[in-house]
């Protein structure tokens, strides 16, 4: 609840279609992409609000002129501060040259930013570095117009090691030990040499460099070159990519961890990672928009000319849930469902513990991104009502009075805004002690609508480390003297960290991993804690393949209702007065939510690639070992 959990970013390529002139007659402006472009981002900042990157590609350049613009903002709000400065650059323009208002071939040959090729970036910086280097797009630069290459992806590698020595062992000198730089120099890598192949053999066909620099752009095959560079990573990924020339291409990892959706039509193609940013940005409808095949690239031609290649062997689909649970924006029509259904499904254990008390018990949620899974949950305690008052009804027939037919109908649900954010809390507060404090403060609570009777309902989407919870939500909600309070969890129990694309890289700092080690102790078994350990350490250097999650043992002695119980313990201390119970979403419950995303591997340990099994062991021998680095 209102952990500072974190999703690395968002992407969206636009690749215009049509000359500029004709958005400048249609739409009034030869800047239609990037105004298209800006509210894209906007629409994903969800997705990453420490850093923002855009470039954009002009087709067709003569030598000497730019055809590559690149910006990028670690400020406060970065998007808004990349589009200021090009705006503030085009203005110059405008007002340096009035006579480039109304010629797009002068806006194009001699203004920046303006382009048919445009690629976003959103981004959180997940391993503690936010300079506006480590900010996507990367740029591989080279006066070869064909070995230009810019990336910017929404992914993480798990095999960064073998991916970085595979690097060194083609003679590469790599800037950086990052799975970014990895991955666009492997790209870089076999971009170059198809390039090189191709001009040999024009070459031969008695062609001059000038010459052969247009048919390079025909021949080369983007689909072959992503195979090659792909063979190898192990991780989430969509990753994005534009090439000098004007190609373009969106490749989706095999198990589809990472999401990515397009549309086209006879003007534009457009890539996003959520689906109602292109509804919205565009106004199509939900069916027009498509969701890019597990394993698959979007590939576009620098003619125009778009393609769907299957770059990689799918493997077993296991898109992330947590991404409907929580990171995209619930105006998706599935995702809305699927939350509303979450909502419902793990009320039938909160009647149970509030003992079917409904007139004693209050509703409510925090975060903001719990709400619909709050109606969900409501619309359970009509039902429960209306079947009460059903029977009341029934039961009592000729022998109820009007008024107590009105006192029947008239139970309902007691619905309260408790907790009211203040301000938005930033990313920039790191140290706990600060932020702990802060937040006690963001909140502001409703003071007289619970009794010291009341049952206090909280459900909120997921719960990862229980920091804030322990030290400032719970405080706060027991400053207004509820009998019992209940947070409900949408998600189940967080047990192991991910290592495709979320922040939760150890073990230690995970509740639920905490309350497992305490329920060890507790039943005099956390000698399994070593032995665990000592099978982790025994399968450093197996093959990923043959590598096992064996941090479930640690797990499987208890039930999960043992666990929250056990998390309820630990959260709660002697300050607070209220009896505090925890719910958590069942992982049954959540695939009937979520049938088409069945990534669970932080709630079950079930990594959908065996790099995910060497992370989860890491992460435990660090853990054991006290060594507080990255398990990836």
């Amino acid at each position: 609840m209102s952990d500072a959990l974190k999703h690395e970013c968002g992407i969206a390529l636009i690749r215009l279609l049509k000359p500029l002139e004709y958005y400048k007659e249609k739409y009034g402006t030869a800047f239609y992409g990037v105004n298209k472009m800006y509210l894209m981002m906007e629409k994903q900042h969800n997705r990453g609000q420490d850093g923002a990157g855009f470039a954009s590609i002009k087709l067709d350049t003569k030598p000497g002129e730019g055809y590559i613009s690149r910006v990028r903002s670690i400020a406060q709000q970065p998007i808004q501060d990349i589009f200021a400065q090009i705006n503030e650059r085009v203005n110059k323009e405008f007002k340096e040259h009035p006579e480039y208002t109304t010629d797009v071939a002068l806006q194009k040959k001699h203004m920046p930013y303006i382009g048919e090729l445009l690629l976003g970036h959103v981004r959180y910086g997940t391993f503690g570095k936010n300079s506006v280097e480590s900010v996507h797009p990367f740029l591989r630069q080279n006066n070869w117009m064909h070995r230009n290459l810019i990336l910017a992806g929404n992914f993480n590698m798990t095999n960064v090691k073998q991916l970085f020595k595979n690097l060194v062992d083609l003679g590469q000198h790599p800037k950086e030990y990052t799975d970014t730089i990895t991955i666009m120099e492997k790209i870089g890598h076999f971009l170059d040499d198809a390039v090189s192949k191709i001009y040999k053999d024009l070459k031969k066909e008695g062609y001059n460099k000038r010459e052969a620099s247009p048919l390079i752009a025909q021949r080369l095959k983007v689909a072959k070159i992503l195979k090659r560079a792909a063979k190898n990573w192990d991780g989430g990924y969509a990753m994005a990519g534009l090439i000098g020339h004007g190609d373009s291409f969106v490749l989706r990892d095999p198990a589809g961890i990472r999401p990515t959706y397009y549309y086209k039509n006879d003007e534009i193609i457009v890539v996003a990672s959520e689906r109602p940013v292109i509804q919205t940005v565009f106004n199509v409808d939900f069916d027009d928009v498509k969701e890019l095949n597990p394993g698959h690239a979007i590939i576009t031609k620098k003619s125009g000319e778009t393609k769907i290649k299957k770059i990689l062997e799918p493997l077993e689909r296991k898109a992330c849930s947590f991404e409907r649970i929580y990171f995209s924006r619930g105006s998706d029509a599935e995702i809305y469902k699927e939350r509303k259904l979450l909502g419902k499904l793990i009320m039938p254990k909160v009647l149970d513990t509030i003992n079917n008390d409904i007139k004693n018990s209050v509703f409510s949620y925090i975060p903001n991104t719990a709400e619909t899974s709050f109606y969900g949950m409501i619309e359970t305690v009509e039902d429960f009502l209306n079947k009460k008052k059903t029977e009341a009804i029934l039961k009592g027939k000729r022998s109820l009075s009007p008024e107590k037919v009105t006192e029947v109908l008239s139970q309902r649900p007691r619905i309260e805004k408790i907790a009211i954010k203040d301000v938005k809390l930033r990313t920039f507060i790191t140290e706990d002690s600060s932020r702990d404090d802060l937040v006690a403060h963001v909140y502001d609570v409703t003071y007289g609508v619970i009794k010291p009777t009341d049952n206090l309902v909280i459900i909120d989407d997921s719960i990862v480390r229980g920091t804030t919870l322990k030290m400032s939500i719970l405080k706060m909600l027991d400053r207004l003297k509820p009998k019992k309070i209940i947070i409900v969890s949408s998600a189940p129990q967080i047990r192991y960290p991910d290592c495709y694309g979320i922040d939760m890289a150890n073990l230690e700092s995970l509740i639920a991993f905490r309350a497992a080690l305490e329920l060890l102790k507790d039943n005099n078994k956390y000698h399994l804690v070593e032995e665990v350990y000592n099978k982790c350490k025994a399968q450093i250097d197996l093959d990923d393949v043959e590598v096992q999650n064996f941090v479930k043992e640690i797990y499987d002695p208890f039930t999960d209702d043992e666990i929250s119980d056990k998390i309820a313990t630990l959260l709660s201390n002697e300050n607070i007065n209220a009896e505090v119970k925890l719910i958590f979403q069942t992982v049954d419950n959540l695939h009937k939510a979520c049938p088409k995303n069945l990534g669970d591997w932080y709630f079950t340990g079930n990594y959908p690639t065996s790099g995910g099994n060497r992370v989860v062991n890491r992460a435990f021998i660090n853990f054991y070992e006290g060594n507080k680095e990255r398990a990836y």
